[in-house]
């Protein structure tokens, strides 16, 4: 019997359904569990979008079993603080930005190596689905003991951005205060190309931007389009890949141990069958964010290979001391760089 539930109270639950969240009555003849998510981002987000349609289609295809209730735009915990309620029980289920958990997990930053930079999302895909994400995985859940469900939701490509400073080249970001999600491995990159790092929570930007706290940020098209941040004074964006952001998709200990060993299974099941089609709608939501920004005014500058690689190579030469801000581990950093070469 589920902690909390009187007999009288599942004897109810036989002939009653509880608010619009679905049957409540396993076939057992227990209440239902819900399970509630906490996500930073607005429900138009793709990581919202995707979330809700894996919870949509778990109830479905539990008969009822699991229903879910989602508090979105930091209702609850901004990712940078979401971490610790899912160790406390105080949320379920959420799928933080593997940059904000950082301050957990050191090697959650293994995307910032410089080896990523202006490739493909292909490359960093080979890395968290391989042994640097496995070995990440196996940190956070030790550290936050919660289950990560299944592969990760590849947000995109991650950028600058400005209200007032005109991005032709990099240097255009030097003496420019930078706006961070978190993670000492941005602000390694945003300190690497003369910028002054502001860590601030995602829903605290676009009052924050239009304040004039800082004079630009690192994030995606998707995000700046969700969030309507040209209202905020978004005019230009340098679009140099910088490294690719993923949602790490974890539910908390005490809410895994509710479920049977076959809800268990079934759960993976579903994100599993899915996840590539979040990832592809996250890399379509990018390219429309792109064309609606580009609509509404903003100004954007793509940088050859060459550049690219050319900074990549820069980068490269410094990577002792991203390491040593980042607190990242030698084995991360060489399981990473084997999959972005295509090693493993």
């Amino acid at each position: 019997m589920p902690q909390g539930l009187s007999r009288r109270t599942l004897g109810r639950s036989a002939v009653a359904v509880a608010g619009t969240f679905g049957i409540l009555r396993h076939a057992r003849g227990e209440a239902a569990l819900k399970i509630r998510v906490s996500l930073d981002t607005a429900p138009s987000h793709v990581r919202n979008v995707s979330i809700a349609d894996f919870l949509a289609k778990l109830e479905a295809a539990t008969g009822g079993q699991i229903t879910s209730e989602i508090f979105a735009s930091g209702q609850l915990y901004p990712d940078l603080n979401v971490g610790k309620a899912l160790l406390q029980g105080q949320v379920d289920m959420a799928a933080p930005g593997g940059w904000t958990q950082t301050g957990i997990v050191s090697d959650c930053d293994f995307c910032q190596l410089p080896v990523f930079y202006g490739k493909p999302l292909e490359a960093t895909r080979r890395a968290a689905d391989g042994k640097a994400g496995a070995l990440i995985a196996k940190q956070i859940e030790a550290k936050l003991r919660v289950k990560i469900i299944g592969p990760w939701i590849e947000l995109g490509s991650q950028n600058w951005y400005t209200t007032k400073k005109p991005l032709n080249t990099s240097d255009d970001i030097k003496g420019l205060k930078i706006r961070s999600p978190g993670g000492a491995g941005i602000s390694w990159r945003i300190n690497f190309f003369g910028g002054i790092p502001n860590i601030t929570a995602w829903p605290n930007v676009p009052l924050a931007l239009s304040q004039g706290t800082f004079d630009g940020f690192v994030s995606t098209n998707e995000s700046v389009s969700t969030a309507k941040l040209w209202e905020a004074g978004v005019k230009y964006s340098y679009q140099d890949s910088q490294y690719v952001g993923q949602y790490m998709p974890m539910i908390s200990e005490t809410f895994w141990a509710k479920l049977t060993p076959a809800l268990q299974t079934q759960l993976m099941e579903i994100w599993a069958a899915n996840i590539a089609t979040y990832r592809d709608n996250a890399d379509a939501a990018q390219k429309r964010a792109r064309k609606l920004m580009e609509g509404v005014g903003v100004i954007f500058t793509d940088p050859s290979k060459e550049v690219l690689d050319a900074a990549r190579k820069a980068m490269q030469a410094d990577v002792g001391t991203l390491a040593q801000a980042a607190k990242l581990s030698p084995e991360v950093i060489r399981l990473s760089e084997d999959s972005a070469n295509g090693a493993v």
